[in-house]
């Protein structure tokens, strides 16, 4: 029988591209659920729509049993609770998030038992970063005897092709100050801060990054026996960082702990970048830099993914795991972060099926 996939915030940026990836790749169905109908952009023979509120959760309930596969893009992912995953376990249907937000994250992966139980699969934090960038550090720590410290910096064009919902993240995550993995302890990092220029390949070129509440720096952190764990973000062009610096330090916190402030902050930058995408354009750069040991010499490891729309290759990242979970050949019951659940097998051959390249080497460390 064909299988059926519900996307809550189905008709949102990425949701629209989750969806493209899961009917261009597997023969399942698919219902973009949300509150507001728009344009539907597919074949109503394997695609339609569902009026759906995430605060109905009778509705909710109802929409999850009639599906196979529950896949969750309705962020903000800080203004979410478990709902959703908690009827996905109750129902023995799996599940999947596109989470951004680690404290969302932490409570999802505390139901694992309750996952495994019950026979469900369940993913969180899949898509590009979180996502493909988690598969990238555990494609990275296998080729090494031994790990020791992590750094994944990313640069981001513009929007990066998403909607306002990701400029909401980012100023929440502005916020607070938040616990990094730093020399085998939980450090206090603040946000924003730590400025570092990076050279990604071409045609990014030098970007600069600063710490960034990721969910990977968490999970990473407790998947992998190393010693430091840095994820740093920044934008192109490079003025976009010195006006998200200045939100993050030079206005007080409480401006951006006033919703209305949050919701004035991202309608402005959205706004903005529409004007300055067509010049700035819309993709992403990864860099993964593993530091360890191979053949008892210390080495340095390097990995770089680039795309040139970051929405669409969100989509890609989750719709591949998908893809397995419908397949077959992802079968874990418990909740997971990517690292964890996805193996580097399956991850590689996902990723040059949707015609897309990890490029890596490997480099003695000298001192």
């Amino acid at each position: 029988m064909t299988k059926k996939v519900l996307i809550l915030g189905g008709q949102g940026r990425i949701g629209t591209q989750v969806t493209a990836d899961i009917l261009a790749h597997t023969p399942a169905t698919v219902t973009q659920a949300g509150r507001h109908r728009r344009q539907l952009l597919f074949s109503q023979g394997r695609c339609d729509f569902l009026s759906l509120d995430l605060a109905d959760q009778g509705a909710v309930t109802a929409a999850i049993a009639t599906h196979d596969l529950v896949i969750h893009c309705a962020g903000p992912f800080k203004y979410r609770d478990r709902h959703v995953l908690e009827t996905c376990l109750a129902q023995g249907v799996n599940y999947l998030d596109v989470a951004d937000n680690p404290g969302y994250v932490r409570a999802a992966l505390t139901l694992c038992p309750q996952a495994q139980a019950a026979g469900v699969t369940a993913m969180v934090g899949t898509g590009v970063f979180p996502g493909i960038s988690n598969s990238m550090v555990r494609q990275g720590i296998e080729q090494l005897d031994q790990a020791t410290t992590i750094q994944l910096n990313y640069g981001v064009a513009g929007s990066g092709g998403a909607g306002v919902t990701v400029m909401r993240t980012t100023f929440l995550e502005l916020q607070h100050p938040f616990p990094a993995w730093i020399a085998g302890q939980w450090q206090t990092v603040k946000p924003y801060s730590q400025r570092q220029v990076v050279t990604f390949p071409p045609p990014d070129g030098r970007c600069g990054v600063y710490w960034f509440n990721t969910v990977e720096a968490m999970t990473l952190a407790t998947s992998f026996p190393v010693e430091t764990v840095v994820t740093k973000f920044g934008s192109f062009p490079d003025f976009y960082n010195h006006l998200t610096w200045l939100m993050a330090h030079g206005v007080p916190k409480a401006w951006l702990q006033q919703p209305a402030m949050v919701e004035f902050l991202a309608q402005v930058s959205y706004r903005m970048t529409q004007v300055t995408d067509p010049i700035s354009g819309v993709g992403i750069a990864m860099e993964v830099h593993i530091h360890g040991i191979q053949n008892q010499q210390p080495v340095d490891y390097r990995a770089t993914f680039r795309h040139g729309d970051t929405a669409a290759v969100a989509g890609m990242g989750t719709g591949s795991i998908a893809q397995g979970m419908l397949s077959g050949a992802l079968a874990k019951p418990g909740v997971w972060p990517v690292e964890q659940g996805l193996s580097t097998a399956l991850f590689e051959a996902t990723l040059a099926e949707r015609g897309l390249t990890v490029q890596s080497e490997i480099t003695p460390q000298y001192s």
